[in-house]
């Protein structure tokens, strides 16, 4: 018999098979929020018989985002919407559940891949880069903030209330 189909101990979980699938980016989140399109995606993968369901990047403030498409947790409404698809996905699935938590760095502010992939423009939902160095991600992408090693949680360089 294979290996596939076999419990698998991963530290402290047992997992009840060894198919895992992998985070994906949906880019279907409303202003970080989970959407209609997610409860649907992840509840028929929650219910395939993989032994553990890794959801897509999330992002740890608005400006850790890929695309103004991502999800997040980083306010009491992202926090909410993720708690309410985490209970659909165990009401109706077997897969244990994991995060990809995530922060984009110089790859940040772009368009989905089917929106040409390119930074996007304040007028589409973009917003400054932030990153440990200011190096951009390619030679048409926008040079990033560069984050100090004392940047702390309360900065307004970075426009946001929420960590």
């Amino acid at each position: 018999m294979s290996h596939l189909f076999s419990p698998f101990q991963l530290g402290p979980l047992t997992l009840r098979n060894r198919i895992v699938i992998p985070p994906m980016d949906q880019y279907s989140a409303v202003e970080g929020r989970v959407s209609d399109w997610h409860r649907i995606h992840y509840g028929a993968l929650a219910g395939s018989g993989a032994g553990l369901l890794i959801l897509e990047a999330t992002a740890v403030n608005p400006q850790g985002r890929i695309s103004p498409f991502d999800l997040g947790l980083w306010s009491d409404d992202t926090e909410e919407a993720l708690h309410a698809l985490l209970g659909i996905l165990r009401a109706h699935g077997s897969a244990a559940l994991g995060v990809q938590l995530a922060h984009a760095g110089r790859k940040g502010s772009t368009l989905p891949p089917w929106q040409g992939g390119k930074s996007a423009a304040a007028d589409k939902g973009g917003w400054p880069v932030v990153a440990p160095s200011p190096l951009p991600w390619d030679e048409v992408s926008p040079v990033p903030l560069e984050l100090s090693e004392s940047e702390d949680r309360k900065s307004t360089r970075l426009n946001s209330s929420h960590w």
